[in-house]
């Protein structure tokens, strides 16, 4: 009976304070838009036996101002029974404020505490967890847990500075709509992105991650819209992967909801070009499973045309003029989808899946005249039509656990992630040489057919722990293992005039394997002395490679010896809002498969490639000091950086004299070396500053400079020299529902990237259509583009949005790169996809009651006040 009465007099005082709707706070906050919202759980034991406390009535309230008695008044904003074992999960918990946590149950004096949601300044990291807070294990009646009070704001700025990383959220970013990754590393701070996509971080490749882990997928086949944030790390400590080499981490954050209920959106578009894409999304969350749900459709048709003149200074000397046009349709599709089941209310199982299918089918025309410069031979002209067809399926998977002690801050995780990649390409190249010197008529025609697939699958076992040894330290440890497969086939066929039928080229067929794979495992301790901290780092990696040619049984076997890769990062506050932070890390960058594979691709008439089996991997030792300052003044950021690389063996871009087995004519391979070493030093500034209530700018600059020691005495040094680019973003909030947004870039004179990045940049790096300079000797002449977009946001509580988005505005991104080499000097020029129209509509909807779900468990009683109101959002 005394049971029955417990539970009976705790529902009763639950629901009386809960069931009662707060006068004229009925609506939701922010005046209907979305609102920021987080979870909070715990459990609650009697202080002495340490049992579970069950059926006691736990809430949260927050004092707001009632419009009737015009006085403040405790409203109960979350509110539950707590279950058998203790636990209790306060759901949808407005992000911005303090709240008054109090728990009563008949036989045990109340309980209250003040809690709030917490991020401190500058730590973009803890984001996540600060929306997710475990208030530990509750004694109640013999002491109260004095629980650390902080703020957080509702409504998350377009970008977030921190002393370790940038976070660039991309609702915020209107010109990406509707686009790819690409679009959106546009538009991200310290960045560089060619007009294929190609990416670069303080002039090299970066290791790109899908949510913390590598992936298979290139960045033009991520949609824009599948995309929360993107997060800039410029020198990771050794809790990261080692590899990736000289310029640091991009990780790719998905979206993903955990709001209880239901919630998603729907989006289509169409751009000038006749192309449409659609999309949307669902979550559903009741009890402890989480359910959610992304898929998009896109089209693309990308158009682009170049220049390539060539001098080649072997003997006899000879000038070729090349004229590009190309044509690219296609089409991919991607699929997101996962579970979360809440074990307990500190465990947590999660398996996600991403489906990734399409084809991109180009077409091109190369006219190359080439003059002799010998007045005893005749010009030549020369037409290569090639139509390819080429198609890609992309799969990722991923298991993970984590589970948070009773101690705050300590937690175990571990996870399987799976991912693989398969392409097949089919080639017809098609060339016509026409008779001089009126090149009127066809002399001959040929035609050779290149067909080729290739399969890329790895796995990769992970775990961690944290565990702090007090307020101010904790150690963090954890292993990792890493298997990676690589398949390619490769064949050219000259093709019967007659009868169409295919004739292998013996010497073009290549069969390729590649094994790899790194085991790891690191440690660090992190301290805060007052105001100063430190982090000690140390990770031990180890890996082997073993590369096969199937047709000739070639075996190609590394073994990299056991290395070492220290971190240290030292910080110090300072007053006014000011923190100081030196860090120094030491990286590898291991060839990726591109850069291995020893197959020719002749795809591109002035152009072959080839990868170099012998490579041996570059090691970076970076020093970064940064310097941030938070204004009082609308909380806006300022973040200086000074840093120095250091890079052996620097994987870098190599032209060799080969003779073609086809034609028989020498012609200048692309491959890739080790130099001897490079060096990068630069300064970046970056500046987020609310100008008006209506203008946000964020301002990146960085100036650099960079050097390559090949020594190779055939290759003279290069020249030295400083390079710089800005970028801008603009926000205008022309109306509480319209939103303007305006974006620039400009870099000026710069060396050309070596072309490591074992990582990879969301391209294969050398070589390529369009005569893509291969060559270590170069530079790239200065560019400048704009973007412009425009959003209107209408229907109740903002759920429905109209945008219209425009790239390159001017006209004026291109690629326009001079390069030179013992063999030739070379300037290529392109432009890509100028001007593109695409308009954008997305509906998003939500609805956060739980009454709408049938429950098993009448004793729980989850969320009594989520019925009230309505909350959309993603």
């Amino acid at each position: 009976m005394r049971k029955v009465f417990i539970v009976l007099a705790s529902f009763l005082v639950s629901y009386v304070s809960i069931a009662q709707p707060p006068t004229g706070e009925n609506r939701p906050a922010g005046g209907g838009r979305s609102q920021l919202t987080g979870t909070m759980f715990g459990k609650l034991i009697e202080a002495k036996s340490m049992k579970p406390i069950e059926y006691a009535s736990v809430q949260l309230l927050q004092s707001k101002f009632d419009s009737v008695s015009q006085q403040k008044k405790d409203v109960v904003i979350a509110g539950m029974l707590s279950k058998a074992n203790g636990e209790f999960v306060l759901e949808n918990v407005p992000a911005m404020g303090q709240f008054k946590f109090q728990v009563s149950v008949v036989g045990y004096k109340p309980y209250e505490q003040t809690v709030s949601f917490g991020l401190k300044p500058g730590d973009m990291s803890a984001m996540g967890g600060a929306l997710d807070k475990d208030l530990g294990n509750i004694k109640v009646d013999i002491e109260d847990k004095v629980l650390e009070n902080v703020t957080i704001t509702a409504d998350r700025p377009g970008l977030q500075l921190g002393i370790d990383r940038k976070v660039f959220n991309v609702d915020k970013n209107l010109v990406s709509v509707g686009g790819t990754a690409v679009d959106i590393m546009r538009n991200v701070p310290s960045l560089n992105v060619d007009i294929d996509g190609n990416v670069s971080l303080r002039n090299n490749s970066p290791q790109i991650f899908v949510d913390g882990r590598p992936t298979t997928m290139e960045l033009d086949q991520i949609p824009a819209d599948a995309i929360e944030s993107v997060e800039i790390i410029t020198n990771p400590s050794a809790k990261f992967d080692a590899s990736g080499g000289t310029a640091g981490i991009l990780n790719i954050v998905l979206k993903k909801n955990r709001k209880v209920g239901y919630n998603g959106s729907i989006r289509t578009n169409l751009d000038s070009r006749g192309r449409i894409g659609l999309g949307g999304d669902i979550n559903v969350r009741q009890n402890k499973i989480n359910v959610f749900f992304n898929g998009n459709f896109n089209q693309r048709k990308s158009i682009s045309n170049g220049t390539t003149d060539r001098l080649y200074l072997l003997s006899p000397q000879t000038f070729s003029h090349q004229n590009d046009k190309s044509t690219m349709n296609g089409s991919f599709k991607f699929i997101r989808t996962g579970i979360d089941y809440f074990i307990t209310n500190r465990t947590t199982l999660s398996g996600s899946l991403n489906l990734g299918k399409g084809s991109f089918n180009p077409g091109n025309t190369t006219d190359v005249l080439t003059d002799k410069l010998d007045m005893l031979a005749p010009d030549s002209f020369a037409r290569r039509t090639s139509k390819s067809e080429n198609e890609f399926r992309n799969i990722g998977t991923s298991l993970n656990f984590k589970h948070n002690f009773p101690k705050a801050g300590r937690e175990w995780t571990a996870d399987v992630t799976y991912n693989s990649r398969k392409n097949d390409n089919d080639n017809l190249l098609m060339t016509d040489i026409f008779n001089p010197p009126s090149f009127a008529t066809i002399d001959s025609s040929y035609s050779q057919r290149q067909i080729g697939n290739g399969n890329n699958k790895n796995v990769i076992l992970q775990t961690d722990f944290v565990n702090p040894l007090s307020e101010k330290s904790k150690i963090e440890m954890g292993v990792r293992a890493a298997f990676n497969n690589n398949s390619s086939t490769n064949a050219f066929y000259s093709v019967d005039p007659g009868t169409g039928s295919l004739v292998l080229i013996p010497s073009s067929q290549v069969n390729y394997e590649s094994n790899d794979k790194v085991v790891a495992a690191y440690g660090t301790f992190t301290n805060r002395i007052k105001n100063f901290g430190y982090q000690l780092g140390l990770r031990a990696e180890s890996s082997t490679y073993e590369g096969t040619l199937s047709k000739t049984n070639q075996r190609f076997n590394i073994d990299y010896a056991l290395s070492f890769f220290p971190s240290v990062f030292l910080s110090q506050k300072l007053k006014n809002d000011q923190e100081l932070q030196l860090n120094y890390s030491r990286r590898i960058n291991r060839p990726n498969f591109w850069q291995l594979t020893p197959f020719i691709d002749s795809s591109d008439l002035l152009n072959p490639s080839v990868g170099n089996p012998g490579l041996n991997p570059e090691f970076t030792n970076s020093i970064e000091v940064s310097y941030q300052k938070t204004f009082k003044k609308n909380r806006d950021n300022l973040l200086l950086s000074v840093y120095y690389k250091n890079t052996n063996d620097l994987i870098t871009r190599y032209q060799v004299p080969q003779e073609d087995t086809v034609s028989g004519k020498t012609v200048i391979l692309n491959t890739y070396i080790n130099a001897n070493a490079s060096y990068v030093t630069g300064l970046e500034a970056t500046l987020k500053t609310t100008i008006t209530k209506w203008w946000e700018l964020s301002t990146n600059v960085n100036l650099f400079t960079s050097k390559i020691d090949i020594n190779d005495p055939a290759f003279p040094e290069q020249d030295q020299f400083a390079s710089w680019f800005a970028k801008l973003n603009n926000s205008f909030k022309l109306s509480k529902k319209l939103t303007f947004q305006l974006s620039g870039s400009y870099q000026s004179k710069s060396i050309l990237p070596p072309g490591g990045g074992g990582g990879g940049g969301g391209g294969r790096g050398g070589g390529g259509m369009f005569g893509q300079s291969t060559s270590a000797q170069g530079y790239v002449r200065p560019v400048y583009y704009m973007d412009a977009a425009i959003r209107y946001t209408f229907m109740k509580e903002n759920r429905a949005s109209l945008s219209l988005n425009m790239n390159d505005v001017l006209r004026t991104r291109v690629s326009d790169v001079h390069s030179e080499s013992p063999f030739f000097i070379q300037d290529v020029f392109r432009r890509r996809d100028p001007q593109i129209l695409r308009l954008n509509f997305s509906w998003r909807f939500g609805k956060f009651d739980t009454s709408l779900f049938k429950r098993k468990n009448n004793k729980q009683q989850d969320d009594p006040g989520a019925g009230d109101g309505m909350n959309v959002g993603q």
